[in-house]
């Protein structure tokens, strides 16, 4: 389980286990981690955390949220970043990190290659900007007719790959075969595709520029794949399509 290890003036305050899928971190008392600071935004951060991965985002705060030193909007976390929320520091630590692939082979191969698949770092279904919903909630939540679902369903099951059409990688193949697959160059941009029960969609997670789909740049929110899609990202195109019928 990851943690985040509080300190002021290199003094530690407290350990937090990321315990649960989603921490808000902020001045106001509400937060997971409040922060009594002028400096700190009353909702100032927001961290998600999936299977292993844990990724951060800064919720429109006014004096924004670093990571060893550089300001960000949306991080994937290694262990061992810092996080620089006011005159505060909040490190991240991952007991899993001697198992994941590091950044530096992560850029390398921008996961193009299936078997960095089983490697790639994961990211929360929807990404941050969709929010998401307990399962206790959506009992009381009215969503579509039992025979829509059924069908999405029916065609979530599918196995669905990516098919790299550009670069050095050209032809190659990554089956999605988790539920959460991240694409992209850290630093440059990131993007996760995520298997629902209604379908695969992609989001973005890093990058100043978005993913574009079919000729079309997406947004902040998730999208869902079609057969035969086109994506571009970091650079490279490549073909979203299912593989069984």
């Amino acid at each position: 389980m990851a943690k985040l290890i509080m300190s002021l003036d290199n003094a530690v305050i407290r350990e937090v286990p990321l315990d649960k899928e989603r921490f808000t971190i902020g001045r106001k008392a509400h937060n997971d981690i409040q922060i009594d600071n002028l400096a700190v935004s009353g909702e100032h951060a927001l961290i998600v955390t999936i299977l292993n991965d844990s990724f951060l985002e800064d919720l429109g705060s006014t004096n924004g949220t670093l990571v060893n030193g550089n300001p960000v909007k949306k991080h994937i976390l290694q262990s061992n970043d810092v996080i620089e929320i006011g005159k505060y520091k909040l490190k991240y630590v991952s007991e899993q990190a001697a198992g994941q692939a590091s950044v530096a082979d992560f850029e390398k191969t921008m996961v193009l290659r299936a078997p960095m698949a089983k490697a790639a770092m994961e990211a929360t279904p929807g990404g941050f900007g969709d929010t998401q919903v307990s399962p206790a909630a959506t009992t009381t939540t009215q969503g579509p007719p039992p025979h829509a679902v059924a069908a999405a369903a029916k065609q979530a099951e599918k196995l669905a790959a990516v098919q790299i059409l550009t670069g050095p990688s050209a032809g190659r193949e990554l089956a999605l075969t988790k539920n959460l697959t991240t694409l992209g160059k850290p630093g440059v941009q990131v993007a996760v595709i995520t298997r629902r029960p209604h379908g695969h969609f992609i989001t973005h997670v890093e990058g100043a520029n978005f993913p574009i789909v079919n000729g079309k740049a997406l947004d902040a929110q998730a999208h869902q794949l079609n057969d035969h899609d086109v994506i571009e990202l970091a650079g490279v195109k490549m073909e979203f399509f299912l593989k069984n019928g």
